[in-house]
This record gives C-alpha cells, structure tokens and sequence, in this order.
C-alpha cells in the first residue's frame, strides 16, 4: 500500500502532535490532489459521485490516523495473513464539501463484502471480518467502538478526518489462497430514513396488528400438547412471512432475500475500496509462544459496575472481561494491590476444585495463568489451608506447567525482599516446581548488593534465588543498553528452571518502545520486537483497565493522575461509548496483538534458518536494530513479513 500523498483539495492543515511526539504516523507533505469541477449549489448525494464528495484512503495499522490526516491517493490493499492471525487496515474519508443541511459536513453508508476465493471459501463479514470506528482519546485516536455490520453509517464533520479500522480474522481451518472482496462508501442523504421510519400511521398500524397477532398466537403455549404448540408456531410462521413480503417486499426475490450488496444502497456513485488477502498456509499456534500476562483490576470493574466481590455478577463481569483479552493472545490475570505494592493475582476467581476452574485454566489460548496465594474470594478455609490444598489439585492436572504466582510488585527494601521469600518459602513447602515470579527494577535500597545500582540490579537473582524462578526485569533499567541483557541473564540458571521475563510501566518514556497514549504505531509495535531480539520467554503488564474510580459504567474514562496518558489503559468500557458493555479495544492493543503475533513469524524463521539469522532479519528490513533504532514507517515491516513469507511457506503454494 502507498501512502505518499498530499493535502486536501481546498485548505492546507498541518499535522497536529500526539502526546507523546507520536504526531501523525507519515509525515507532512506540500503535494496537493487537486479537485477539478467544484460543486456548487445544493448537493444531492444520491445523483453525485461519492468521490466528489469525500476523500478516501487508505492507512496501515501502525498509522494514527487523526481528525488532521491529510488525504492520499487511493490504492488497493494488499494483506497478508497466516491462519489464526489478525490483519488491520484502516480506511480514512474526509469531506470535501457538506452535502447536510444540518451541522454536520454529510453522512457516508460503509459496507464490507465477504472475501471470496477463486475455490469458493469465504471470509464472512461480522464473523471473521469487522469493522469499527476510530475515537480519539485526550486528541489521540485510540478506541475502537464498534460499528454495525454489515452495513452501518457514519457522520461526517468538515475539515475532519474519520478512520475505519477494519480487522480480518483468519480461522486456523481456513483454506490458503487468494482472497477479494471490497469495503463500499456510499455518500447518503442526512434525512434518509429506514423504510419502517417512514411507514405512514395506517401502514403503522396494519403492521402492529399483524405482529400482535402473531405473539397472541405463540404466548399461551406452557403447558399445551405438543401438536398443539406446533400449529400454533406454524400459523405464526405463515403471518410472520406475510408480513415480511407485504412490507419488505423490495428486499425478496423468488429465490429469497435479497443480498443487501446488491440493492440500491450501493450504486455505481459508491467509493470502493479493493481488499485483496493472501491466507498462507502457516497456522499461528493456538498457545502464544510467548506468555503475555496483563493485569485486569478487580477493584475497578467492581466500582465501575457496581458489582459486589464474590456475587453471581462479580464472577460475570470478570469471566467476560476473561474470555475477551483472550482473543488478543494475552494471558489474563485479575489483581488487586495491598500495602506496600504486596498484589494479589489470580487468573480464575473460582477454587482449583470447582468445574469452571479447568474450563479457565484449560483453555488453549492461555499461555499462563496466575496462582493467588491467598483466596481471591473469602471462604471457611484458613489461608494456609486453603494454599495448600489450591495447589495439590492444581499440581494433579496437565496445565499446572502453565503456573506461577505474583506475590510483589517491585520490592524495594529488604523488608519487602524477605516477605516474597517468606511466601515463596511457604509455596515451594507445598510445591517444590512452583514457579514464583517477581518483578523489579532494583535491589533492596537499606542493603545494597554491590557499589552501583545496576549492577546490586543485576545480582537480584543470586540475591533471591531460590525463592523466585521467573525474574522479571522492568526494560527501563536497560536504556538504550543492549548489551547490559547479558549481564542480567548470565546470572539465571536456566538449567534450574530459571527464566527472564521483561515488562514495561511507566517508562521507559519516548522514543523507547512503551504503549503510551500518542506514540507512533510502530512504537506500540515495537515492545514485542524488542521482547524477542533480547531474548526474554515472558512479558508482564501491570494493569489494562487501570483508569480513575468511577461508580457508573458509563463514566467519562479518565487516565490515572501521576502516570503518562493511557498507562495501564489498554481498553475501555463499552458503555462510555454506547449501550454496549462489550469492552472497547484500544489501537495500542491491536498493536499489541501484532506484535505478538511478529513474534510467532520470527520464531518460524529462527526454526529454519537459526535465531542469528532471525535476528539479522529484523535488523537488515530496518523494523526493528535497538530501543531508539525502529522503523517508524510501516513499509519495512511488510517486508519482513514478505520475506518469512516467502522462505517459509510449504513448496506447493
């Protein structure tokens, strides 16, 4: 996809800065696109070319494309896909002239086709492919609220850009091939309505009477004979279907609906955008090669939902808050902070012997699931009791391998280094092969463990050893020091068990990767591509939904005060945008998504050629050399994946 260009067709306006310096994801650029029969008068979009009335471009996944974004010239996209992988695309439109009477520059109707192979296999629209609106957040864009499928509409504002952000979800059962379809934008009338908006009140009530009649006939069926309740379902059948003919008719055929592609919402005046897909025939595999385990806080959903801890809601709101990061290839874990950064963390709010234990712990897509050492909701057992006996049934089943507990977040003293190899003690009392994890960025302040910071950092693990086993190190501690990774690892003992994970938190700050609010696209990306050039098996986020306490789910999202823009906010509530309570994803945690997802393609290049040479291919494309030496443009990326693309794939595509 090219995404040189210029700027709109009537005013010049220059790109407005992210937070973080992110600004806009392709620089500034003097070239124009030059209208050449301006419209003048009153304008009917139903008799005018909807591309004399809106810009439309298109915009890889890594842009932030904001409410400023210059136009582009508009190209086919070109994607490429693994099965079990998400690609995105975004599609920008931006009006030229208003065709509204109202304040608004115009309204635009947006569809997608299915994605169709020359075999016949189908990509379907609102199963395995999405779209949704990008909203800005704080002047960033960054949520992703969802839009209707297969068609939806959307509302335009003069001298703004809008961005669709659309997802292709490839199932591991998909044939490889070559797949098409198009994405349609169709400029409509503001006063449009739907043909039922426009019944008059006789067609009203022909048609009240007619559904009335219906659940008359199907209500009182409890308790009636069986044949009875049949005739019953098939007389409402027949006046359902009357119903529809005598008042949809223009949606049917003789051969039954009507494929909305084809009716007169879509016409030759539409915009259309090409979407061509290449599913290759690499499965990503369905257990993340790397365990990414985010933080969710319980104490927020609970104050937000107004939820009580351990009620039949509570268990609700966090199993859907569970099942939902899944789909990101992230492995969950709710938490709670005590005092003095003490966190308990816990992936399944139920017992080890309950029934949903195992549908939690079990699921393929978790790579690892946190062990809390004490209850996460209250009961009879003393705590002892209750750790002891978690773990001896956790330890019967396959999936303990996946195990670890989260007892500190970054000790600072030695009092809070002796309290995680007290409970660690205590653990491994029980379970010798538990694996405790902890996470910091220094040693104990009041007990230096050499002359210099760093290196007291680096001898923690001889420090703590053998109380933790996944040494989790905060990559600000690093800068642009690559080489000190070295020195952390050869202090583990991976022939003990010992592993070094990585995370980031409030910093490392810009231009480091870190998914602050603002940064460039690439710079979300980044993170797992430095995760895997330094070599860590793990990665920790401390929190997810980490914004200000609210008590009403529909709250204005407000960023935690003392931490950059959108620290541990990586999704938001559904109803602050809509009457949805599905969650709302952020850009930076699609990008996550991607980055993960880099991560099982550089893994299948290591396999094959060696991970030196997976190494110098990340560095050659220019992705990704160093924490300040990435690619901010998208193009290389394309070319990295190109190239495992073409190494890789199985000799018969």
């Amino acid at each position: 996809m090219d995404n040189a260009g210029g700027t709109p067709q009537d005013v010049v306006v220059p790109p407005v800065e992210g937070v973080a310096g992110g600004g806009t994801a392709y620089g500034w650029s003097d070239g124009g696109l030059h209208g050449t029969n301006p419209l003048k008068g009153s304008i009917d979009p139903l008799e005018v070319p909807t591309a004399d009335l809106v810009h439309v471009w298109c915009m890889p996944s890594t842009a932030n494309v904001g409410p400023q974004e210059i136009p582009r010239h508009l190209e086919p996209v070109n994607l490429l896909a693994a099965r079990n992988e998400r690609e995105s695309v975004q599609i920008a439109i931006r009006p030229k002239v208003s065709w509204s009477s109202s304040g608004n520059a115009g309204i635009v109707q947006i569809q997608c086709t299915d994605l169709s192979s020359t075999s016949g296999d189908r990509l379907l629209v609102g199963q395995s492919i999405m779209f949704r609106r990008v909203v800005s957040i704080l002047g960033v864009p960054d949520a992703l609220v969802p839009l209707d499928h297969p068609v939806s509409q959307i509302s335009l504002i003069p001298g703004e850009t809008t961005a669709v952000w659309v997802s292709i979800d490839v199932p591991s059962a998909q044939p490889p091939g070559q797949y098409e379809g198009e994405f349609i934008i169709s400029a409509v009338k503001a006063e449009s309505e739907s043909r039922s908006q426009c019944l008059n009140r006789g067609e009203k009530h022909r048609l009240y009477t007619e559904l009335r009649n219906c659940l008359d006939t199907v209500e009182p069926i409890e308790g009636k004979p069986l044949d009875e309740v049949v005739e019953r379902v098939k007389s409402a059948t027949t006046s359902l279907r009357k119903v529809l003919l005598s008042t949809f008719s223009e949606f049917f055929s003789d051969n039954g609906p009507v494929d909305m592609m084809d009716e007169d919402a879509i016409s030759n005046l539409s915009v259309r955008v090409k979407l061509n897909l290449t599913v290759w025939d690499f499965i990503l595999p369905a257990t993340p090669s790397l365990p990414a385990v985010f933080g969710i806080s319980d104490t927020v959903i609970e104050d937000r939902f107004g939820v009580e801890h351990g009620s039949d809601e509570w268990y609700e709101a966090l199993e859907q808050h569970f099942k939902w990061l899944l789909q990101y290839k992230i492995s969950p874990y709710f938490c709670r902070w005590g005092d003095s950064m003490r966190v308990l963390t816990y992936t399944c709010p139920w017992p080890a012997g309950h029934p949903k234990s195992d549908e939690y712990l079990s699921d393929p897509r978790l790579a690892a699931y946190a062990v809390p050492y004490n209850q996460a909701v209250s009961g009879n057992d003393a705590a002892k009791d209750y750790l002891q006996k978690e773990v001896e049934i956790l330890r019967t089943k396959s999936h303990w391998k996946k195990a670890y507990f989260y007892l500190w977040d970054e000790p600072l003293n030695l009092e809070q280094y002796d309290s995680v190899r007290n409970m660690a003690s205590e653990i491994h009392a029980y379970a010798p092969d538990a694996r405790v994890l902890t996470t910091y960025y220094c040693g104990p302040s009041d007990a230096p463990l050499a002359p210099t910071p760093f290196e007291a950092f680096v001898k923690v693990p001889k420090f703590l050893r053998p109380h933790t086993q996944i040494y989790c190190t905060s990559e600000w501690v690093l800068g642009n020091r690559e080489d000190l990774v070295k020195d952390i690892v050869s202090e583990l003992q991976p022939e003990s068990g010992e592993e070094w994970w990585t995370y980031v938190c409030m910093g490392p700050s810009d231009p480091h990767p870190n998914w602050h609010l603002g940064m460039r696209g690439t710079q979300h990306r980044a993170v797992m591509w430095r995760v895997w050039k330094e070599g860590g098996t793990g990665f920790l986020y401390w929190g997810a939904n980490c914004y200000e306490k609210a008590t009403v789910p529909s709250a204005e999202i407000r960023f935690r005060r003392g931490l950059p823009p959108g620290d541990g906010v990586l999704f938001y509530p559904g109803e602050a945008f809509s009457s949805s309570s599905q969650p709302v994803a952020s850009l930076r945690l699609e990008r996550i998504l991607s980055g993960l997802q880099d991560i099982e393609y550089l893994k299948l290049y290591a396999s094959r050629y060696g991970r030196d040479e997976g190494i110098a291919l990340l560095e050659k494309t220019g992705v990704y050399l160093g924490p300040e030496r990435y690619t901010l443009e998208h193009m290389p990326i394309d070319v990295m994946r190109g190239e495992i693309f073409n190494t890789c794939r199985p000799m018969h595509e």
